[in-house]
This record gives structure tokens, C-alpha cells and sequence, in this order.
């Protein structure tokens, strides 16, 4: 134990609160909360034999511990949560699959909500449901609301006359004043209580809107919501009933050699509508410890929490106690965490726990075993580059350019050796176009995508040799990241540079850190040169088609749009360049001509 932790540990308030641990760099590596902090702090530094392997790990890594004291438990619940989901430290159990998962957002902030797919959650005073492991299915769920319930689903909303989805009866044209608030609420109303499971009391209430559309002689209006009662009917019908009624959340749990499968059946009015699953590495923790950070992480951020979450096994009392006060308090009414031993409640917990050994076993027939290989493969990386942290984020640049012109970068990202295709950027080089130089290009990359410190990775590495090393380090080491690893590698020997070496690194040319820096390498360069290809043949056709007499820019930027390539555009008859938005049949005749001319202008801009 260094001096240090020994004066924290002397200080420790004994109060309620969130203990934060770092290593020697300053990196968070682990965060807790705890009922005392002194007492809870304190038991990492006695009895070090009777600890795990994983714990045994930290406290050796931990040179530096901060406290944050809150005034009572369920604060540093709250807290911790929020803290882990920021930092995602190395000896949490993080649940790292679910950032990847798709939500349905509800814009109830809006007049006139739409519902639409997304990736993000925001605090905008939207409703979110998800996220979804199935993005299929969700597309679908979003398909069949659309179909019935006429929604809008336009950005911006133009006052001056309904669009195409109104007249084919898809939506009900609010930005022409053709529906009132109050009667698109009630839709809207109807979509998330189907969203939470509900559809009985949509049945009810679609009745009794029906009923009083006929009363009032409005039979259209009677017709188009009996319609919508039918399609909520149906949807119902194929729910399976579960329990007696309620809502409630069923969590399975399954470990195996290939790691952790998490899997959760929603109860929704007593129907199962949907299940969600989650993949963990077996980080040695004990399945109560699993299942109390899983339940923290999921409800932290999940849209509902239900009355009752059943677990094969309860968190220790006290921690119980307060993640039932916690949820009770997010929720705004009575929640219950329950381990059931008999009935209805204990055959769904155990059907759920065997969902999930049945895909941690499809994963493992199926040879799925790419979490786990990838992230093998990144901490071999790590070993063979003497690098101190996990490469959890490996950012990778690369130059595409035909003679200086239409000069653009990429970066793609790749997280725990996996692709990470949200975060990949593309870049149209502004300070070398007309005249090539990759290292200029290099650095004004780098430069654009450090400057801010956003997210910063666990590595860059630099599609080029020494040359292109030096450039990229100039920029990144002058914008203040001295800790941040660089490496550049050239291709022709796949030698890899690093900072401040002569010697180059050659990997053994069958191992899997090689492969994986290869693949991260080659994806980068795809995602280059298909940008540069894309900008290339749109210039290409701008270019060829300032040649034929009636096209001028309007149309010049429909015909891309509809053919997206010269060659394309080259093999289409005239019929189909007749039906480009805003073309007339003359001057589709005239470019279907032009295209087999012999004219040697138009040859040398097809090249």
C-alpha cells in the first residue's frame, strides 16, 4: 500500500457515498458506492488472501482513491450508475452490448409527435422505448403502428398544403390545421400504451371513440377507428398470456465457457410481448454481483420500469433495500425485486434462464465467438506494443486522392477489436486540393478530429511509415495529448513505427494481433477510397454533362441522384431517364444520344 492510499484511508468520512479508484496514469478503474465509505473503502486493503482474483488485480493497480459523500444510499446508487455508464472503468461490470441496440423515440415533446428509430438517447423530453436486440422486429413494430395510426412522420411540418402521405391516407396532414392537438394526443396516447404493452386499454378507450364517432353521424371518422380497434385486436390476440395480470420483467441468467448470457422476458398486463438478451464477458464475478450491476445499469437508463423484476438471485439485503427504494422512486409507484420459488413467477424465471443457455450454446455451435476472440486479440496488441490500458477504442486514419484532386480521409473506429461503424468519420481535405501531400493531409485529419479531446481513443494508428508518423505526432502532440499511444503502419513489410524509435515492430505474420491491426488497416482504406470514388465519379458527371444542351444544375443533381455513377446513367434507356424528376422526354433522348457519340472531349472526362 503506498502513502498515499494510507492517508486517504485515514480520512475516510463516515458517511454514505461513492468511492473512485485510478491507477497510475489517473484512469478511472473502478468505481463502488457504499452505506459507509470508510468501512467499505477500508475492506479492499485487509484480509488481501481471502479476496477474488479479479480484486486481488485492482487493488494492486490502485494508486490513487476520491470520494464523493451524497446524503443517503440511494444517491450513490444513482450516482455510481451514472459514473460507470461515463467512464465504463476496466473492473466494472459493464453491460457493453446494449450501446449498440437501436430505441424507438416518441418526440412527445412536439405538438405533433412522431415515432421514429434511433441510437441515441437524449434528454429532450422525448419518450424512449428499448432498446431493441432485434432491429428487425422493431422496423416492423414501427411499420405496423404506421399503418394503424396515420402519424406524420415528416422533419418539418410545411404549413402550406399537405403532403403525398396525406392524400393516400397516411397521415392526417397536422401541418395544415386538419387535426386538432387533443385528437392527435389521443392517437399518440394509443401508441405508447401498445409500446408498454397495454393494447387492452387501447381496445377499451378505441371503443369508446368509435361509439361516440357514430353517435355524433361522423362514420368516416367511426370506420377509420374501428379499423385501427381491429388491428389492436389482432395484435393482442397474438400476445401469449403468462400470468393472472401486471407488469412485470423476467430475468434469465446462463454462463458457459464462451462467457454470460443475461436474458429478459417483458410481462406487459399479464401478455409476454417481447424478450431482450445481453452478452457478458466472465470476468469471474458470482452471479449475485452480475446480476445486481446488470439490474443498476439496465433501469438506470430503461423508459419503464414495471411493478415486479424477477431474479434467480436477490441482491444482499441492505443493497436490496435501496435498489428497491431506488426504483420505487424512478418508477413514481411500489417496485419489487423478487426471487419466486413456486408458481407461474418461477416457471417464466425458468424458462428465461433457459433462453439464455440456449444462445450462449448457439453461439458456441455456430462458432459466434467473435466478442471474445477480437478482445483476445486486442489484448495481445496491447502486450506486444507495451501499451499500459486496454485498447478498448483504436481510431485509424487513412488518404485517399487521384493526383491531389478530390483529396479526402477516413477514420474508422474499432471497440474491444470489433468494428464500431457509428463511429466512423469521413473528411474532405480542404488545405492540399489540387497538389498531393499525404502528410499535410495527415495532419490536417488529426487535427480536426483531436482538437475538441472528445472521446479520445486507447490508440491511433496511422495508415503510413515514419513519414506519415511524424506528421500525425506533430499535430496530436502539439495539441497538449502527450499520453495519447500513436503508431503508423507501412504496408509494403507491415512494419509497425512507433515514437521515438528507430526500430520498426514486426509482428509474427500468422498471429492474431497482426491480423487484427490488418483488418483495421484494410477497412480504413475501403471507407477512403469508397468516399473518394463516390466524390470522383460525381464531379466526373458534372463534368460530361455540362456537354449535352438542356441540363443544367437542377438536373444534373437528379440525374445523380437516381443513377449515382456515369455508368450507370450510360446503360439507361431513355424511358428511364424520362422519369428523373424535373426531365422531359426531348432531353432524355438527347443524353441517351450523347452517350454514343463518338466525341473525344466526352472520352476524356470518362476516364
Amino acid at each position: 500500500m503506498n502513502e498515499s492510499i494510507a492517508k486517504t484511508l485515514a480520512v475516510l468520512p463516515n458517511k454514505p457515498g461513492v468511492y473512485i479508484m485510478r491507477d497510475e496514469h489517473g484512469k478511472i478503474i473502478y468505481v463502488g458506492k457504499a452505506v459507509v465509505l470508510k468501512n467499505r473503502v477500508r475492506s479492499y486493503f485487509r484480509n488481501l488472501a481471502s479476496h477474488t482474483v479479479k480484486v486481488k488485480a485492482l487493488v494492486a493497480k490502485v494508486v490513487e482513491i476520491e470520494t464523493i459523500v451524497t446524503d443517503s444510499e440511494v444517491e450513490a446508487l444513482i450516482l455510481e450508475c451514472n459514473l460507470i455508464k461515463k467512464h465504463r472503468p476496466r473492473y466494472n461490470i459493464t453491460l457493453k452490448d446494449d450501446k449498440t441496440y437501436p430505441y424507438l423515440k416518441v418526440t412527445l415533446q412536439e405538438d405533433f409527435p412522431r415515432i421514429y428509430a434511433t441510437r441515441r438517447q437524449m434528454r429532450d423530453g422525448a419518450k424512449y422505448y428499448g432498446p431493441y436486440a432485434d432491429a428487425g422486429a422493431m422496423h416492423a413494430t414501427v411499420k405496423l403502428l404506421r399503418s394503424m395510426f396515420p402519424l406524420r412522420n415528416c422533419r418539418k411540418m410545411n404549413p402550406d398544403r399537405p403532403c403525398l402521405q396525406y392524400h393516400i391516407k397516411r397521415c392526417l396532414a397536422p401541418c395544415a390545421g386538419y387535426v386538432s392537438k387533443e385528437d392527435y394526443g389521443r392517437m399518440i396516447k394509443a401508441v405508447c400504451m401498445i409500446l408498454d404493452g397495454r393494447t387492452t386499454e387501447v381496445e377499451r378507450e378505441l371503443k369508446q371513440q368509435m361509439q361516440a364517432a357514430a353517435d355524433s353521424y361522423a362514420f368516416e371518422e367511426a370506420a377509420r377507428v374501428r379499423d385501427q380497434l381491429q388491428a389492436v385486436t389482432k395484435l393482442n390476440e397474438q400476445q401469449k398470456a403468462v400470468t393472472g395480470g401486471g407488469d412485470l420483467d423476467v430475468v434469465g441468467f446462463a454462463k458457459d465457457s464462451t462467457g454470460i448470457c443475461l436474458q429478459i422476458f417483458f410481462v406487459r398486463g399479464g401478455k409476454l410481448i417481447g424478450r431482450d438478451n445481453f452478452f457478458l464477458q466472465d470476468d469471474g464475478d458470482s452471479e449475485q454481483d452480475v446480476l445486481t450491476a446488470f439490474v443498476k445499469q439496465y433501469y438506470n437508463e430503461a423508459s419503464f420500469v414495471p411493478r415486479e423484476i424477477l431474479l434467480p438471485v436477490l441482491p444482499e439485503s441492505d443493497e436490496l433495500t435501496v435498489m428497491a427504494e431506488w426504483l420505487t422512486e424512478k418508477a413514481g409507484r411500489k417496485v419489487e425485486l423478487l426471487q419466486p420459488q413456486r408458481g407461474t413467477k418461477r416457471e417464466l424465471l425458468h424458462l428465461a434462464s433457459e433462453n439464455a443457455v440456449k444462445l450462449l450454446e448457439e453461439r458456441l455451435r455456430k462458432g459466434q465467438l467473435s466478442l471474445q476472440t477480437e478482445e483476445q486479440a486486442a489484448e495481445e496488441l496491447q502486450l506486444a506494443l507495451q501499451l499500459p490500458d486496454p485498447l478498448e477504442r483504436m481510431d485509424c486514419f487513412d488518404i485517399s486522392h487521384t493526383q491531389g484532386t478530390e483529396t479526402v480521409a477516413s477514420m474508422v473506429v474499432f471497440r474491444n477489436g470489433k468494428p464500431s461503424k457509428k463511429d466512423y468519420r469521413r473528411y474532405k481535405i480542404e488545405s492540399t486540393e489540387g497538389k498531393p501531400d499525404d502528410f499535410k493531409s495527415m495532419q490536417e485529419v488529426v487535427y480536426r478530429r483531436y482538437r475538441d479531446y472528445e472521446d479520445l481513443p486507447s490508440l491511433v494508428i496511422i495508415d503510413g511509415g515514419k513519414g506519415q508518423l511524424s506528421s500525425a505526432l506533430e499535430v496530436i502532440r502539439g495539441l497538449g495529448l502527450y499520453e495519447l499511444p500513436v503508431i503508423g503502419l507501412a504496408k509494403r513489410e507491415e512494419e509497425i513505427f512507433t515514437e521515438g524509435s528507430s526500430e520498426s515492430i514486426l509482428l509474427d505474420r500468422e498471429s492474431a494481433p497482426l491480423h487484427l491491426i490488418q483488418r483495421i488497416r484494410d477497412e480504413a482504406h475501403r471507407f477512403a477510397i469508397t468516399y473518394h470514388r463516390k466524390l470522383r465519379s460525381k464531379r466526373n458527371m458534372v463534368s460530361i454533362l455540362d456537354h449535352i444542351e438542356g441540363i443544367g444544375a437542377k438536373r444534373r443533381q437528379a440525374l445523380w441522384k437516381k443513377f449515382q455513377s456515369l455508368e450507370a446513367m450510360k446503360e439507361a434507356s431513355v424511358e428511364e431517364l424520362a422519369q428523373v424528376e424535373g426531365m422531359n422526354y426531348p432531353t432524355a433522348q438527347r443524353i441517351y444520344d450523347f452517350f454514343r457519340l463518338d466525341l473525344p472531349d466526352k472520352k476524356d472526362a470518362l476516364k
